[in-house]
């Protein structure tokens, strides 16, 4: 097993806040990639705009930091240029569902083999505080005075519903399952959700490490996350939220292997999918 130090970046300046949940996912991310040895030259972490968006430029490995909301077709097209990579769309709640919702929704349809791990602090933390698309209804915010006026995004739910093939959840705070999350999340053939609860300790006063401790829960042994309708009742619930697999579906086709019977000898070779 690799040491997750490999992926660190000697002198980087991480300009997060001190107790930001982001600190908890990044010891993650490199703690899965070591256990699954994959080297760093193999993996590529793309982002689009926003706090956790940062996350590429602290990790030894390739990276491509782009548009705000706009880092699933990025990833997407890396993946067909090169299947050989492993390739995590990494960004933010709001520039993922928000911004970038459109995309999410058709990368979900797609189905390609790509990892897509969401930092989900229920606010935006890089413009100061203002409700994101999963901040709850009534919560006070730097701009919402009144409180938030609309029910919440729930991206766990949509995705269930669009049957893609892994949807997970975890919390920063809970170190081993989100490390395991994102391993089964890596080794899925398609489009993978990760979906990880994470405070932000300046911005977000309401969901804070203890909120999470007391509003989350971990599925039961006898959960089966193929049980789609059984899934669709855990995204949807409202009491806590739920943490683990909660729904897979391994049969779908990649997008990748879809696209295959429309190549030919005169379509240029990094789109064949071959390495280049």
């Amino acid at each position: 097993m690799f040491d997750p130090k490999i992926y660190d970046i000697p002198g980087a300046d991480i300009a997060w806040c001190p107790g930001c949940g982001n600190f908890g996912i990044i010891n993650e991310l490199k703690t899965a990639l070591a256990q699954l040895e994959l080297p760093p030259h193999r993996v590529v972490i793309v982002s689009g705009i926003g706090q956790a968006a940062k996350m590429p430029q602290y990790v030894r490995a390739h990276m491509f930091n782009g548009l705000h909301g706009r880092s699933l077709p990025a990833a997407v097209a890396i993946k067909m240029v090169n299947p050989e990579l492993v390739v995590i769309a990494e960004s933010g709640d709001g520039c993922t569902y928000g911004e970038g919702g459109n995309h999410f929704i058709h990368t979900i349809r797609k189905n390609p083999d790509i990892t897509n791990v969401v930092h989900d602090n229920q606010i935006y933390g890089l413009t100061k505080g203002q409700a994101s698309p999963t901040t709850a209804r009534g919560q006070v915010t730097t701009l919402q005075f009144d409180g938030v006026p609309v029910d919440p995004f729930n991206p766990v739910a949509v995705a269930v519903a669009l049957d893609a093939s892994f949807v997970a959840r975890s919390f920063s705070g809970n170190f081993n399952l989100t490390v395991e999350l994102i391993k089964m999340a890596i080794k899925h053939k398609g489009y993978a959700l990760v979906d990880i609860l994470q405070p932000c300790v300046t911005f977000n006063k309401v969901n804070t490490y203890q909120w999470y401790r007391e509003n989350t829960y971990l599925l039961p042994d006898n959960y089966d996350p193929r049980d789609r309708e059984w899934a669709f009742k855990v995204a949807t619930g409202t009491s806590k939220l739920a943490l683990g697999v909660i729904y897979m579906n391994p049969n779908r086709p990649v997008y990748e292997e879809q696209l295959a019977p429309y190549m030919t000898d005169k379509t240029p070779v990094a789109f064949r999918g071959l390495e280049v």
